[in-house]
Formats: C-alpha cells, structure tokens, sequence
C-alpha cells in the first residue's frame, strides 16, 4: 500500500530522518516507537506531506507521490491523519467539522455529509454532540471527532501523531478504545505512540525509531520481549522502570510520589496499587534515614553516592515491585532498631514481601507488592 525509499528530511542543517525504507501494508496497524526527537512525528508528516521531503520516495499504490507529475492531493486523500493536539475547526459545530470536507471535496451533498456524520458521531459515542463547539468538549471528546472527521473522508489508511498525549490520563482510554474498534473493522493505521501496552496489544508491527531512522521492527513480541538491538533494549527498559535516585535525607517526597503516579497510570494500574507502592517507598525511606542512628546513617548514604529507587511491573505476572540499592557501607536499608515503634516494618509486612541482600559493593532491597 505505501512503500517508502531513502527518505529524508532536513530542518536548515538538522538531519531529522535519514534515509528511511519501510512498507505499510494493507490493514497492517503500525505502532511508532522511540524517544522524543527521533523523528516519528516528521516521518508521518512527511507521509502526508505536511512536510516535504528533502529527497526520498513514497509510493501509494506505486505512484510515487514525490513526482511533480502525480495527483498529490488526490492520492493524498487517501490518507488520513489524527494530530495530538485535534486541530479541530473552532468555528464550526462538531457536524459540521464532519461535513466541511465530504461537501467540498467529495462532492458530497449537504444532507449525505450530515448522515454519515451522525452515523460516525454515534459509532465514536457522540451522537448527543452534534450542535456543540469543540470549545464544549473535553480533549477525549475532541479527540473522538477528530478521529470521526478523519473517516468522513473515507481514508484508506490513518496516521494517529500520539493522539492522546495532550489528554489527561482519565481520557485516554476511550481514545484508545476507538481506536481499538478501528483495529479490529481492518483500518490500516500507522500510530506514534507512547502508549506501550496499548501498541503491544493492538498492533500487528512496531517500528523503534532512533536517529531519525527505523533502528529495529518487528512483531509487539519481538520489540517488546526480545529487542535484539542495543538502543532499541535500553528503550523499552526505561519505560518498564521509574528509577529516581536520592543523594540525602533531604529528598522531595511530593516529586518521588508524583514520578511513581505518573509510572503506575501508564501501566493502567488502579489507584490502590499506586498508593501501596508509594506506601512501601515512604516507610522504606522512613527505616532507611530516619531509625537508629539517623544523623550517622544518613552521612554514609550521602557520601556513598546515594540511594537508587527502580519501580518495575511486570504484565505477565501482574506484580509491582520496587527495588532500593546503596553502597553496603550502610550495611542494611531495613533498618530495625530495638527501641523502633515497629509501625513502619509492620505496614511494610502487611502489603509487600521483602528480602534483601548483599551483592559486591551493593546493599540491595526488593519489595512485592502483595
């Protein structure tokens, strides 16, 4: 369906993709993965041509929509694509964002444009908004007409440019959800996406950018479970881990609390399992610096280089964990000291499984949230 050759594209003397090749084929869905500035958001602007390519090919149906000599718009109108921020027209009501288009340049008429727009208002569950402005509805609700307007022109693929990252996390899931219906009616989608669960779910391919090219794809299993390559490894480590490091007592427990939020809704966790994990950290970093001989304890942390914090879950056995580690000069992070109120290890014992030990240099604690 699309066959993409040698693209590239420069911003003045900033390489942004460099000599990129891929195929999207028929009712494939396309996850893009990678870190901000790879170049995921440039490639499907360039598949568009909301950017120009510097040079490259890509073919639609193997017209090469590059030459001068092609139809652009009308292979253009081919594809069509959801921006993250819903780019929605402010002026006209939700209907009408979904007529405007089939009328002009679908030769549509006014009253087929408007009941295939309700159709589609009610299929992405916003039958009842027709008359509103986009300046009524919350961002997933916003994002939902984007995504109704984006089918009005009857595209035969999709570009998604992160569509939920301007969302709160209450709205992303009936974002996703609409797009989950997409996947499964056959729509060939490319996605830019941070939503990692969501892209191993629904995708049929992923693509790990870096460097402004397509550094390592394949299947969800492949990129997610058994990335072969070194960056494309490193990636997808980071987003299974919230590591924070603290250098003394004097941390910010507010920034701690709101990084392992933050971690905890990207894996859909419920808000029981974020507040027993940050649970578990608080009374662990309460024995650590604050039991016993505090002002000693927390001279050897300090001088030692500090405290590491690796909060990870693990989908496959649905278990949260975090993991503490420090130079063994502290000797233990479970402080318990004998005339200790006990409250801190009994909370600890009550939702988590402890152990720790001693590995080279390093004192290291892990606790399972039960």
């Amino acid at each position: 369906m699309i066959t993409v050759e040698n693209l590239t594209k420069y911003f003045g003397n900033n390489l942004v993709l460099n000599n990129l090749n891929t195929e999207i084929k028929k009712g494939e869905i396309i996850s893009i993965i990678g870190p901000s500035g790879s170049g995921k958001s440039t490639f499907l602007r360039c598949l568009n041509l909301l950017e120009e390519p510097t040079y490259g090919k890509i073919f639609i149906d193997g017209i090469n929509i590059l030459d001068k000599k092609s139809n652009r718009n009308a292979l253009r109108q081919k594809m069509g694509m959801v921006f993250q921020s819903f780019n929605l027209f402010d002026h006209l009501t939700v209907l009408g964002n979904l007529t405007i288009g089939p009328v002009k340049l679908l030769n549509m008429s006014e009253s087929q444009a408007k009941e295939q727009g309700r159709q589609l208002l009610n299929m992405v569950g916003l039958a009842s908004k027709e008359n509103a402005f986009p300046s009524e509805l919350s961002g997933g609700q916003q994002q939902r007409v984007a995504i109704a307007r984006c089918l009005s022109m009857h595209p035969e693929i999709i570009l998604f440019d992160e569509p939920t990252s301007a969302l709160d996390p209450t709205m992303v899931s009936e974002v996703l959800g609409v797009i989950r219906r997409l996947a499964s009616d056959g729509m060939t989608m490319a996605i830019v996406t941070h939503e990692m669960n969501f892209a191993k779910d629904v995708s049929t391919r992923v693509l790990y950018m870096d460097e402004g090219k397509i550094y390592e794809e394949g299947t969800p299993s492949e990129i997610f479970e058994t990335p072969q390559k070194e960056k494309t490894r490193e990636f997808i480590y980071r987003i299974r881990t919230f590591n924070y490091h603290i250098n003394d007592k004097n941390y910010d427990l507010f920034d701690l609390k709101s990084g392992i939020e933050q971690f905890c809704a990207r894996h859909f966790l419920d808000a029981r399992s974020i507040f027993r994990m940050q649970l578990v950290v608080e009374e662990i970093l309460q024995l650590c610096f604050f039991e016993g001989e505090s002002v000693n304890r927390c001279r050897l942390v300090a001088e030692s280089g500090g405290l590491n914090i690796s909060i990870s879950y693990s989908e496959k056995n649905n278990e949260l964990s975090v993991e503490f580690s420090t130079h063994k000069i502290l000797e233990t992070i479970l402080n318990q000291v004998e005339n200790s109120d006990g409250i801190s290890i009994n909370i600890l014992k009550g939702i988590a499984n402890i152990s720790e030990t001693t590995i080279d240099d390093k004192i290291i604690l892990k606790a399972v949230i039960s």
